[in-house]
């Protein structure tokens, strides 16, 4: 068994990017365990920590060298590799000479296809110690760092000026140069409590001495369990609840690395400002944690982390406290003044913000959008009276012409983060429909991957419409996303819409509202032309792979559906398709496969479904899309299936009117005897035309009462 040691490699540096040090330490780690591995030399256990000043890792039982290799290279065919006279050809001579040797040195292997010469050699393995430099060079290098920086007279670049290396190998230094600095088993404690040098011990005593000596806790994730309980203990001795905002937690465990809990208090008459305008200045700017009762109501407390174990805390805690109350004063004006006019007064001013220069202004944008939200506030309610749609529609169209308008206000030009929460407060203030109050908030909805969808009606047309008038626009702008730039963030606006229409129950016909929103877009936009808004619908639709993915469902159950659309087989073959271009309707289906697949009767009739296909695939033309001709039925089993198909479709009806697609399936699954033994009884390919054609059409029956629902052959 080789001999093995734990490994300690430490990047010393000024104070690293709190938001951005999780993603250095997560790449550094996997970019060295890789070259390890790839060395054939790989770790029992691997411990990351990052701190402010530091990026580091712990690789336990590393072996200390490579293990010996044979190496064996294949070179000519030996009739190739001589002449008729003996001599070694030129073939064979390059092949000797990248090897380092000489041809008659080569020797011979018997293969099936004749005798080979080849070429052996015992390497011996490097030591770990040799390794390590290259390997962690290269991982630095690969870092993924928008922006290097070079400090003093030096070319070198990195994320920030690095002031000591440390490598080891159990408890001896690996020497070796990183980034211009000779590595040592010397590192730096605490800035301010410990700012002189700690000699490592041995690589894995590193944690423990920078804690206890260094007063620095380098795992991250210590670190940030740390600042979470004494925040919630100086919160709860307070009466409240701290409010711990995930990023925010783990930007404040990037900037500190000695965690002490400071609580601090403001003045309870700044309360009457919305407390999201405190919240977002608390967080945002200060990096404090708001305290908030039960209910969620923010407290005039808040609680924020120092880096220091000061000898007069009352005087940090006084300093926070100066520091937050110019900047809620400052708020406070900004609402006070904002509150003097309506929401309404500033649709003018958006006339002067260009949304995108070939379409328009912000104020441009909202009537669009306020003719869409119209148009789909329509399209849902068709079932209710002629006036209580038209007051929907007229709200949904005031919504769309208000939700812009708090970007032209105080606050939001202050804290752009509080866009649509301000607009939702204005609007309340000035009495808008209640509705009308809640899509000012709700039309940015869902702002990221799992957030919540809008939850009013109002809301949810607004979004939509916003969301689709970018796709549509943008996309006839020629301004498609790319792997790496999406500035107008059409993949989550995509997805946004997909899941307000599928989780929020909306069916309605996608493609007609791209197409209505293309027919309102600037006619300088060139978006007359349909492939525009086809490629941001189809763009769009095709999100729905990795929406399904997400949630677990298969390639293949995915497939079932997507093929209705995309299948030529089938646009070929069936007469009638169902339409495909409700998203909640394409839920319907994926999840009702998804359901289907699970019972027993699954895989048979799947695997019936793929041999109907191949059979009309292969039978060519299309005599046989036509009724089945009852007279013609000879067979026992074919007069069964088709008494079987029959009722089914009599059954069938309205649950595909209904869209349940999932009892549908299950009603088919009966058929799976029926059709078993039809293919066991009866010849599909007769002989007599007639006979063919007609069972050639039982089939095709058969086939299209599954592709109501999906394609089971892709199963």
């Amino acid at each position: 068994m080789s001999n093995t040691k734990d490994l300690l490699i430490e990047i010393g540096t000024e104070e690293l990017p709190p938001k951005a040090l999780q993603t250095l330490s997560n790449a550094f780690t996997a970019g060295v365990v890789a070259g390890l591995k790839e060395a054939s030399l790989e770790a029992s256990e691997v411990i990351s920590y990052a701190a402010p000043r530091r990026l580091a890792i712990l690789l336990k039982d590393v072996p200390t060298k490579q293990a010996d290799q044979s190496v064996e290279r294949k070179g000519p065919a030996k009739a190739a590799a001589f002449d008729a006279d003996g001599n070694p050809t030129k073939a064979v001579e390059g092949f000797a000479r990248s090897c380092g040797v000489a041809p008659q040195e080569l020797e011979e292997i018997e293969t099936p296809k004749g005798t080979w010469l080849i070429f052996k050699q015992d390497v011996a393995g490097k030591n770990t110690s040799d390794l390590l430099p290259e390997i962690v060079s290269q991982s630095l290098a690969k870092l993924p760092i928008p922006k290097r920086m070079r400090w003093g007279a030096s070319d070198i670049e990195f994320v920030r000026p690095v002031h000591w290396i440390v490598m080891m190998q159990g408890n001896e230094v690996i020497e070796g140069n990183i980034l211009g600095i000779a590595s040592s088993n010397t590192t730096k404690g605490h800035r301010f409590h410990h700012p002189d040098t700690i000699t490592i011990k041995q690589a894995s005593s590193y944690a423990e001495q920078l804690r206890e000596t260094g007063h620095v806790i380098a795992n991250f994730k210590e670190r940030r369990d740390e600042v979470q309980k004494q925040a919630e203990a100086a919160a709860k001795k307070l009466g409240g609840i701290a409010q711990l905002d995930s990023a925010l937690l783990d930007e404040v465990t990037g900037l500190i690395e000695l965690p002490i809990a400071v609580s601090g208090s403001f003045g309870e008459e700044f309360l009457d400002i919305p407390q999201e305008c405190l919240i977002s200045s608390m967080q945002d700017h200060q990096k404090y944690f708001p305290v908030v009762d039960k209910d969620g109501k923010l407290l005039p407390y808040f609680i924020t982390t120092s880096n220091i174990k000061s000898k007069n805390p009352d005087a940090v805690r006084q300093g926070n406290e100066r520091v937050i109350r110019p900047r809620f004063a400052d708020a406070k004006f900004f609402w006070d003044q904002d509150c003097k006019v309506t929401l309404e007064s500033h649709r003018e001013s958006t006339k002067k913000i260009i949304f995108q220069k070939d379409l328009g202004t912000l104020f441009e944008k909202t009537e669009r959008v306020a003719d869409l939200a119209g148009f789909i506030a329509e399209k849902l309610n068709t079932n209710k009276t002629e006036s209580k749609k038209n007051q929907i529609v007229k709200q949904a169209k005031r919504a769309a012409r208000l939700s812009k308008c708090d970007l032209m206000s105080e606050m939001v030009k202050e804290f752009p983060e509080l866009q649509g929460i301000m607009g939702r407060y204005y609007a309340s203030n000035d009495e808008e429909a209640s509705g009308i109050v809640a899509a000012m908030q709700e039309q940015y909805e869902p702002k990221f991957a799992g957030d919540t969808i809008p939850t009013s009606e109002l809301g949810k047309i607004l979004s939509l419409a916003d969301k689709i008038d970018t796709l549509v626009g943008i996309f006839a702008v020629g301004m498609k996303p790319t792997g790496s730039k999406d500035p107008f963030a059409l993949r989550r606006a995509s997805l946004g819409l997909l899941r307000i229409l599928i989780e929020g129950k909306l069916n309605i016909d996608l493609e007609e509202l791209f197409w209505e929103s293309s027919k309102i877009l600037p006619q300088s936009s060139d978006l007359g032309n349909n492939i525009n808004w086809k490629y941001s619908y189809k763009y769009t639709m095709d999100r729905l792979r990795s929406y399904y993915l997400d949630q677990g469902l298969t390639n293949e159950v995915i497939n079932t559906v997507t093929e209705l659309k995309y299948s030529e087989e089938i646009q070929k073959r069936v007469t009638t398709l169902p339409n495909m271009t409700s998203p909640l309707d394409f839920d319907k289906r994926v999840h009702a496969v998804a359901k289907f697949k699970s019972l027993p009767e699954a895989e048979s009739l799947a695997a019936a479904n793929k041999r109907i296909s191949n059979i009309l695939k292969k039978s060519g033309g299309q005599p046989f899309i036509r009724d089945v001709d009852k007279l013609l039925l000879k067979e026992p089993a074919e007069i069964t299936l088709y008494e079987a198909v029959t009722a089914q479709q009599v059954k069938l009806a309205p649950l595909f009117e209904s869209g349940d697609y999932s009892s549908a399936l299950t009603s088919l699954a009966s058929l799976r005897d029926d059709v078993d033994a039809f293919f066991d009884g009866v010849m599909v390919m007769a002989d007599d035309e007639k006979l063919r054609n007609n069972r050639l059409a039982l089939l095709n029956q058969l086939r299209n009462l599954f592709l109501n629902i999906a394609d089971l052959s892709r199963l």
